[in-house]
């Protein structure tokens, strides 16, 4: 192999620098995004019948596609929402499923149902991926267009360019308003005619028409033949003729009011207190997230000339703000972690020459690790970058491992001496190490869940740096030390300070007691065993580590059937509070929309409030104090507040909330009650807050009965011929449609509104019979208020409401979960009624179940190379339980440092045991034998390169341990574990794992040793 080195050494070079100008190359190709690109297998149908009771919704919509849906192939769950006229279906796959082909057959199923559902029935099919949210979001308000003009700017004008991005998916549009032509029929007149509303309605079909008749070739020229009678204008519209006669003609003039108005809408959108209309821009799975929004803002540049005078655009979300930060702060931590580790290879080797040749392999082994992401279809994402940031020390590891090696065997050869053949002494304890690093990530590809989709990306970088790690450790650092180093260069390095000399004789005499005597390690054992168990049960569990993402979503609601004027005017409170917050940058508002989407009444909606980059308070202190605030000064409004990924999060998996009980019964009423007391039940556990009984009252109905028998025998009408005529005198009809540039303006027949204002005015609204004749609404039907009903919730067809809440920051999800279990188990159920937990409590129970497994597999994997490398029980032994203490040792480090045991923190427990067994496996490689004095020997010869790569290691993780940067929470208690079973692999390492082993031997060698030291 050295032979082959020195013939290729060349090659070796120029491929390294291949593989760097690659990983140019690929970085500059690779997707940036704040999280992995994942396909999470569910699929919502959005589906709106008009305005129906609940109960009738719920038979004559809900129930038969959920009948329907359960039968599509891979359904695991199925889970409905039904309001007024409308339902929100959730449908769960199991993950690896083709989301594609399972929307097809979703929407087939649903097409196959559509016929038997009430008419004028629509729906909507949509995958729940990242993607569903919007990267960038506008704000266009102005001073000088009126809502129609604005929004018609922004649809028209602004949205198609925004669409010619690369990258971008979608852009919906939010607020202002669209045209119509309002025609309000005075029925009165129109009974004094002798006419009906079908007649204004057929008259005005038939004089808005353009219709191709027929061909006609002539002069060698193809002609296509119009009959054209379209309308215009608002005059136009009102010379339409309802009937001619002898006493004249009554067009509609006569009985109507025409006029320019604008669609019916029960919506409001503001920006920083202003009307406003909203554009979400939406990107294209694997889309560049930076590059859209840098893309857009050269667009918006070059465009500004073309604004409209008086509007302004601004920015009310931008996702690429916190990806541009998180990627700086991740850049810094490696700058910062590759500064400290060449200061501490410097202080232990004291030469610049090997001090160079790291600084040449870390950046080389970073860059080209882009080129293996980029094969995979990986992203630049903050879990990528977090795991080359951890990656860092890793590799510092390799190069240094290789380097003192080339040092001592220089140093011990004296005279003749070939770096490339030293450095083939190392080929099996290097690969050993690296696949026990390596070994590792194979059972993170099993992982499915939340914690699949996000942890394999981070897994997948580490991974990648470490495999470049090791060939450029094997290959390139010798080929380079052959041509920077000389002989000098190695006896200064080998030669060692006085600090060096004092620490190599305390560690002798240490070590020599210890493999004298190693029944004295079972104290030492014994206490970091019982310490480590004591710290489990004092860190608390959670699931994602919080971070801070620079804004966050107030959703609010007001009592049911509360008025949008009246909550516009709660809500103008609420804006006021958040302008004379100092942290608050900008906002956006929406009444009657959610920013995700899903079924939203008049009296709900939610802010989204970006904060400033340079500010006093975290988000966490800023959401509480405006909550409180909220609170106090807006009484009668409900606030939620929560980070939008956090939220996405949540909506991608169907609750948002990380406390979710799931009440399951048959009976509404006795759910009901039992929500309510489960409600009150929590709301008493510290760190619960913004707990929601899950019964959401869609408002109170007039409910007006039509008696089937004096329509028939009054007007000589059904009970559906009168219930469309009150469609058209009550809400409108939109009969026709004008072409208007782009646009298409609605003409909306109706009667005046101030028919309907009052329930008195409404029993005295006139109807209009096939005869010709009045008459008035109370003579067929009886009109009654009823109270606001609940919309109804099910799961896989089973009635439940689900009680949700969320967990204030600095309180571990598992231990308020905790909390709550025990308090509800003492509450007695009505028969028939059980509990379920739900929510992202699940998401974390089956995520730690998953990574617990994952760790025993890693175990498993690594035990199994170490019997392929030494074929010892002995060795194995003994790095296996070095490896497992050293776990221990990092829950100390979680509860001395506060620190859940999330996930994050469990994926850096799985890598100590890579970590901790890559450092024994280089102390074992130093054995020439089993007798006690080569354990002595090997560990002196290890103790410079522990401590150095352990240092470094420790170093280059503190930056994000610290969680420096946004962005940086994420990584941090992944580098909390690392730093922790680092700061005990150095005893455990030189210490303990040759007393296990000097007690594992029982040969001849050994009994002489001892007796001897004793």
């Amino acid at each position: 192999m050295g032979d082959w080195l020195l013939r290729h050494r060349r090659f070796l070079l120029f491929l390294l620098v291949l593989l760097v100008l690659g990983g140019l190359v690929a970085a500059q190709r690779l997707p940036v995004a704040l999280f992995p690109e994942v396909s999470f297998p569910r699929v919502e149908v959005s589906v709106d019948a008009g305005n129906m009771p609940i109960a009738q919704t719920q038979v004559a919509l809900t129930r038969p596609l959920e009948q329907a849906l359960r039968g599509v192939p891979g359904v695991r769950q199925i889970r409905s929402t039904t309001a007024r006229g409308a339902a929100d279906i959730s449908l769960q796959f199991a993950w690896g499923s083709d989301m594609r082909t399972a929307l097809l057959q979703v929407e087939a199923a649903v097409n196959q149902e559509l016929p038997k559902l009430p008419s004028g029935t629509r729906f909507r099919a949509r995958r729940m991926d990242p993607t569903v949210d919007p990267i960038l979001g506008l704000a266009l308000t102005s001073s000088t267009l009126d809502p129609v003009a604005l929004r018609r700017y922004a649809f028209y004008d602004l949205r198609p360019r925004l669409l010619s991005i690369p990258g971008v998916a979608q852009v919906t549009v939010q607020g202002g308003a669209e045209e119509e032509f309002a025609v309000r029929v005075d029925p009165w007149r129109l009974q004094h005619y002798g006419l009906r509303f079908s007649d204004v309605e057929n008259a005005l079909a038939g004089a808005n028409s353009i219709e191709a008749v027929g061909r006609s070739e002539r002069h060698y020229r193809l002609y296509q033949i119009l009959s054209s009678s379209h309308l215009a204008t608002a005059q136009e519209i009102g010379q339409t003729i309802l009937k001619t006669g002898p006493d004249g003609i009554v067009d509609l003039a006569d009985v109507a009011e025409i006029r320019q108005s604008t669609r019916p809408q029960w919506t409001t959108v503001t920006a920083n207190g202003h009307n406003a209309v909203l554009l979400n821009i939406l990107q294209q799975p694997g889309g560049n997230t930076v590059a859209i929004d840098a893309a857009l803002r050269r667009l918006l540049r070059e465009n500004a000339a073309s604004v409209p005078a008086g509007v302004r655009i601004s920015t009310w979300y931008d996702q690429s703000q916190l990806i541009t930060a998180a990627a700086g702060s991740v850049r810094d931590a490696i700058l910062i972690g590759a500064l400290l580790a060449a200061l501490v290879l410097f202080a232990f080797l004291r030469n610049l020459r090997l001090t160079l040749i790291v600084a040449i392999a870390l950046p080389s082994v970073l860059v080209a690790s882009a080129l293996i992401l980029l094969v995979l279809h990986q992203s630049f994402n903050i879990m990528t970058l977090g795991g080359m940031a951890a990656a860092v020390g890793l590799v510092v590891d390799d190069v240094v491992v290789m380097l003192e090696h080339l040092m001592r065997r220089i140093v011990e050869e004296k005279e003749e001496w070939s770096i490339l053949h030293l450095a083939e002494e190392m080929t099996v304890p290097l690969a050993g190490s690296s696949a026990a690093t390596l070994v590792i990530f194979l059972p993170l590809a099993f992982l499915s869940g939340v914690t699949g989709a996000f942890f394999q990306a981070l897994a997948i970088a580490i991974a990648a740096a470490l495999l470049v790690s090791y060939l450029v450790a094997f290959l390139a650092v010798p080929v380079l030390a052959q041509l920077l180093l000389r002989q000098k260069d190695a006896i200064a390095a080998e030669s060692q300070g006085s600090l060096q000399r004092w620490l190599s004789e305390r560690y002798r005499r240490v070590l020599s007691k210890v493999l004298a005597r190693p029944r004295w390690l079972l104290a030492a054992v014994a206490l970091l065993l019982a310490l480590a168990a004591w710290s489990y049960s004092q860190v608390g569990s959670g699931f994602l580590p919080p971070m801070d993402e620079g804004g966050f979503v107030l959703d609010y609601r007001t009592p049911p059937g509360t008025s949008l004027a009246e909550t516009d005017r709660l809500l103008d409170q609420v804006q006021g509070i958040l302008a004379h917050t100092p942290e608050v940058a900008a906002y956006s508002r929406r009444t009657g929309l959610q920013l995700g989407g899903g079924i939203t009444e008049a009296n709900t909606g939610d802010f989204f409030i970006r904060l400033k980059q340079d500010r006093q308070r975290n988000i966490w202190q800023v959401m509480d104090a405006l909550r409180q605030q909220i609170h106090e000064q807006v009484p009668g409004l409900r606030v939620e507040t929560g980070q939008l990924m956090e939220d996405l999060i949540g909506d991608l998996t169907a609750v948002p909330q990380p406390i979710e009980i799931k009440i399951f019964g048959s009976r509404q009423a006795v759910l009901a009650q039992v929500a309510r007391r489960v409600t009150a039940t929590i709301q008493g556990v510290p760190g619960v807050s913004e707990a929601f009984d899950g019964i959401t009252i869609a408002g109170d109905a007039i409910d007006i009965r039509i008696d089937p028998l004096r329509a028939q025998a009054i007007a000589g009408m059904t009970p559906g011929q009168i219930t469309q005529q009150l469609r058209t005198l009550l809400e409108g009809q939109v009969v026709t449609s004008i072409p208007c540039g782009e646009e298409m303006i609605g003409v909306r027949v109706q009667a005046s509104p101030d028919l309907s204002q009052r329930i008195r005015q409404l029993r005295r609204l006139p109807l209009i019979a096939p005869d010709g004749h009045y008459f008035f609404l109370n003579q067929v039907a009886s009109i009654n208020i009823e109270a606001g009903q609940a919309e109804r919730q099910a799961e896989n067809l089973q009635p439940m409401v689900a009680v949700t809440a969320r967990i204030d920051n600095g309180y571990a999800m598992g231990t308020v979960l905790q909390q709550i279990q025990q308090r509800l188990a003492k509450q007695p159920l009505p028969q028939g009624v059980y509990l379920q937990f739900g929510g992202l409590y699940r998401e974390q129970q089956q995520a730690m179940h998953d990574l617990a497994l994952v760790l025993l597999a890693a175990i498993l994997l690594v035990a199994a190379l170490l019997l392929f490398l030494y074929e010892d029980f002995a060795i194995v032994l003994s790095i296996l339980s070095t490896a497992l203490l050293a776990l221990g040792a990092v829950f100390i480090g979680l509860w001395l440092t506060g620190t859940e045991r999330n996930l994050t923190a469990m994926i850096g427990m799985t890598m100590i045991v890579g970590i901790v067994t890559e450092t024994a496996i280089f102390y074992f490689a130093e054995l020439r034998g089993n007798e006690p004095e080569e354990l002595l020997r090997a560990g002196i010869v290890r103790l410079r390169p522990v401590l150095m790569t352990a240092i470094i290691a420790i170093l280059a993780l503190l930056p994000l341990a610290l969680g420096l940067g946004a962005g940086a929470e994420m990584q941090a208690p992944l580098a909390i574990a690392i730093i922790s079973g680092l700061l005990a692999e150095i005893p455990l390492v030189l210490l303990v794992m040759p007393g296990i082993y000097v007690t594992l031997q029982r040969g001849a060698p050994l009994r002489k040793f001892l007796h001897r030291s004793s």
